[in-house]
């Protein structure tokens, strides 16, 4: 095998460990780009936002609570944001979506200094929220996902083999941090405008919305590190194959 060739399979097998450890970091269920972007940002109290005379520039993590006139009645609680999505497992093709509900009304987040109105059907998705997870067999959906369910089995000529539901909710009473970008409209005053990919809004504390955003930890860990050995790998290759075809190897 001449030294070309081994360079170029050191290469190919760099850019295969890089790409299966991506679909590693995403079966850990983590967000790592939210993760690193809501820490990242400066945090901000409501009332320090009001009194501001430049906008623009990075966004802020805003804390504050919320205060909503007409909120969502879902049970016994009152939402702000209600998420849904009802997902069947399909034989030799995967998990396939059969519900996808958003439901938002708008609020102002609020602290005894001023408030500010926020419009949470501009929100990145996932919401930071801890999930409330149903898992199961398919043949336990009940209507209108049975028979999108089975809509999904005759399109495919395949079984449903389990379903899972997950809901995602902001209640009226939750504390929030947002990640948004501060603006000052012409018309006067401060509006809070989504960052690029919609507002970041979790109801957990900083340190608890890492864990969750971090997914499973060892397997997010072990991907991560697989993703810069596979990309070191497959440049060092590319670079090494480069030079010795140039030499003549």
């Amino acid at each position: 095998m001449s030294p070309w060739t081994a360079f170029a399979l050191v290469a190919v097998a760099g850019a295969v460990l890089a790409a299966a450890s991506a679909l590693g970091v995403r079966a850990a269920g983590g967000h790592p780009r939210m993760a690193r972007r809501l820490a990242g940002a400066r945090e901000a109290r409501v009332g320090a936002l009001l009194d501001r005379t430049d906008g623009g520039g990075r966004p802020v993590r805003v804390t504050g609570r919320i205060r909503c006139r007409d909120p969502l009645l879902i049970g016994a609680d009152r939402l702000v944001a209600y998420h849904r999505d009802v997902e069947v497992l399909l034989e030799r093709i995967g998990w396939r979506s059969v519900e996808r509900l958003r439901e938002a009304r708008s609020f102002d987040l609020w602290d005894h200094d001023g408030s500010l109105t926020m419009d949470p059907a501009r929100v990145a998705e996932p919401l930071i929220t801890i999930p409330s997870v149903w898992r199961g067999r398919a043949a336990e959906l009940q209507e209108p996902h049975a028979s999108a369910a089975r809509q999904l089995e005759e399109r495919h000529g395949v079984t449903a083999i389990a379903a899972r539901s997950t809901i995602r909710t902001v209640n009226v009473t939750d504390r929030l941090l947002v990640l948004a970008r501060v603006t000052l409209p012409p018309s006067g005053g401060v509006v809070l405008e989504p960052p690029e990919g919609g507002y970041l809004v979790t109801s957990l504390a900083l340190d608890d919305a890492m864990r969750l955003l971090g997914g499973r930890r060892r397997l997010m860990a072990g991907s991560v590190l697989g993703i810069g050995i596979g990309l070191l790998m497959a440049l060092g290759g590319i670079v090494a194959a480069i030079v010795a075809a140039a030499l003549g190897g």
